[in-house]
């Protein structure tokens, strides 16, 4: 019998791993170091190795190490950031929350990423930073960015939180890694991320040694020596159960990330040729690690689709519905309906299929054959 299909199968990939995780989140509990134990120290260190980057700072959660980015940069009230408008929330609600002013762009059609050209349009003298998210699992286009910020004097802050892993390829040969090409890069460790816990946390990257240290006391109150607050600073820990998990999972990491790749190769395959269904691009400067597996819907409607893969049960999920310069908490009268056209577009056609580490080929089968059914009704 078919294992029930879920957009994410934490329970099954726990089972693969029961006994590493459970012996160190036992390590932890026997202890009694619940905060700042050793355990984060050494999960600090491995991801650091692992992503050659000389500073992670881990934090409570993405949105968190997002916050944390901006407050180290010492912007002011009124200084504005640039970010997609195809994104999660979070990506804005930070800058919005500082009193910084968040200035938005379209994104590429193909990749879903920033457009290099709305941000370059959107650079005011007020202009003080950028962050490209790296939506699905692909990097957006850090020459274009880097080059840019660098013409203008800008931050790049990078929203890593869905592409953990992921390489990206320079024009000049070089190779940066996700969230370590600009200036601070953030990510999540949320249950359903490419690398997640088992509850919440986060994590900040950098290579420059002041900022590491500025946001390092940030996460800590403000304190770099205890009880004296030099800035006005957060509480935001991942705990030692977290950062246990963590530890382990980083190990299957790699594993992880080309399981998915072989789920995407399948859905590729069998997909392939609907005049429907638009596949995700691959950009040729960054791997994919699909974070999520989204397609592009065309001359059907998406939200039935939607509802009769759900009705086979087949969830599926869009990601994301309303582009944030429409959203009720972010409306300014800079931006009317029609500003970011693909944007717009995208949010009425994208569907995010499941996708996770332990698809197997029979639910794939299942997916793709009742997605091709339903397209055509």
């Amino acid at each position: 019998m078919m294992r029930k299909i879920q957009m994410v199968d934490l329970r099954t990939q726990y089972e693969a791993i029961r006994q590493e995780v459970n012996a160190e989140m036992q390590e932890v509990l026997d202890t009694a170091t619940y905060v700042k134990g050793g355990k984060v120290v050494q999960f600090q260190q491995h991801l650091q190795d692992y992503l050659g980057v000389k500073h992670v700072i881990p934090v409570a959660n993405g949105t968190d190490a997002l916050q944390i980015a901006l407050m180290s940069l010492g912007l002011v009230p009124g200084d504005e950031v640039i970010t997609p408008t195809f994104t999660f929330a979070a990506t804005v609600e930070v800058v919005a929350l500082l009193g910084l002013k968040p200035v938005m762009v379209d994104v590429d059609y193909d990749t879903f990423t920033l457009s290099m050209e709305s941000l370059r349009k959107s650079i005011t003298p007020k202009t003080k930073a950028i962050i490209p998210v790296h939506l699905y699992g692909q990097n957006a286009y850090m020459d274009g960015v880097l080059q840019i910020a660098k013409e203008y004097g800008l931050y790049v802050v990078e929203d890593a939180c869905q592409s953990i892993g992921t390489n990206y390829y320079f024009a000049d040969g070089t190779i940066g890694r996700s969230g370590c090409m600009g200036h601070i890069g953030c990510t999540s460790f949320f249950p359903s991320k490419n690398l997640g816990c088992y509850g919440d946390g986060g994590a900040l990257f950098t290579n420059d040694d002041e900022l590491a240290a500025k946001i390092t006391a940030i996460a800590n109150h403000g304190m770099s020596v205890r009880y004296h607050h030099d800035v006005i600073g957060v509480n935001s820990r991942l705990d030692s159960l977290q950062a246990a998990v963590l530890d382990v999972k980083l190990k299957y990491l790699d594993t992880y990330l080309q399981r998915r790749q072989q789920a995407a190769a399948y859905y590729d395959a069998q997909l392939a040729g609907n005049p429907n269904i638009v596949l995700p691009a691959r950009a040729n400067y960054s791997d994919h690690t699909f974070h999520q597996y989204t397609v592009k819907l065309i001359g059907v409607d998406r939200n039935k689709v939607q509802q009769k893969l759900a009705e086979q049960d087949v969830p599926a999920m869009i990601y994301y519905p309303i582009p944030l310069h429409m959203q009720k908490a972010y409306y300014s009268p800079r931006y009317s309906q029609g500003d970011f056209p693909v944007a717009e577009s995208l949010a009425q056609t994208v569907l995010s299929l499941p996708m996770h580490t332990e698809l197997d080929e029979e639910q794939l089968n299942y997916i793709t054959s009742r997605l091709l059914e339903v397209v055509h009704l």
